[in-house]
């Protein structure tokens, strides 16, 4: 039964992620965090840090985690399937209708109408992984000790590092552990 479930429940993501990984985000919370269970709130974002982190789609990374999380090696295999498959039925049917369609005001329209949803999907997604790493609780609150002040330094310093220098991001992020890392030694 959980592989039927793995199944139709990242068939739906992949079915309904338009704008890539970051906009699969919250579809995924939604379901395996909100709607089943399968993961705590910290868990996702934890989740979504693992995806990042490791080569290939997020969306793709954090169907194989959960799956792996509930039923194994199995249980991957059939969530990855899942999320896959429309991204590869679509594909290939929009490939062939834009090539044939491409310069149709109503298709260039259409598109221009979905960006901000894609827009507002993925900022969804960055607070969805913001909140957890700046607030303890996992909730906004600036009660004593909830506000985590290193996170959020390294957060705007990230930003800044990504924005006004340009940096890789590969650089970033390792920077970000290694002063983790020390900042964990030293105190």
């Amino acid at each position: 039964m959980i592989y039927v479930q793995l199944f139709l429940v990242f068939l739906q993501v992949g079915a309904f992620s338009f704008g890539g990984g970051y906009a699969a985000m919250p579809l995924i919370c939604a379901q395996v965090v909100d709607q089943y269970g399968w993961l705590s709130e910290k868990d996702f974002a934890d989740l979504v840090t693992i995806s990042q982190m490791t080569p290939g789609p997020i969306a793709i990374n954090a169907a194989t985690f959960v799956g792996n999380q509930l039923a194994g090696i199995p249980g991957a295999l059939v969530a990855t399937i899942g999320v896959a498959l429309p991204s590869c039925i679509f594909v290939t049917l929009l490939a062939m209708l834009y090539t044939k369609y491409k310069d149709l005001p109503v298709l260039k329209d259409a598109l221009t109408a979905l960006r901000p949803a894609v827009v507002s999907m993925i900022l969804v997604a960055g607070l969805i992984i913001l909140i957890p790493a700046i607030f303890r609780s996992g909730e906004v609150s600036f009660a004593d000790g909830n506000f985590a002040i290193r996170p959020f330094v390294l957060f705007v310093g990230s930003v800044f590092a990504l924005r006004k220098w340009k940096a890789d991001p590969i650089l970033v992020m390792v920077s970000c552990g290694v002063i983790e890392l020390i900042a964990q030694l030293i105190l």
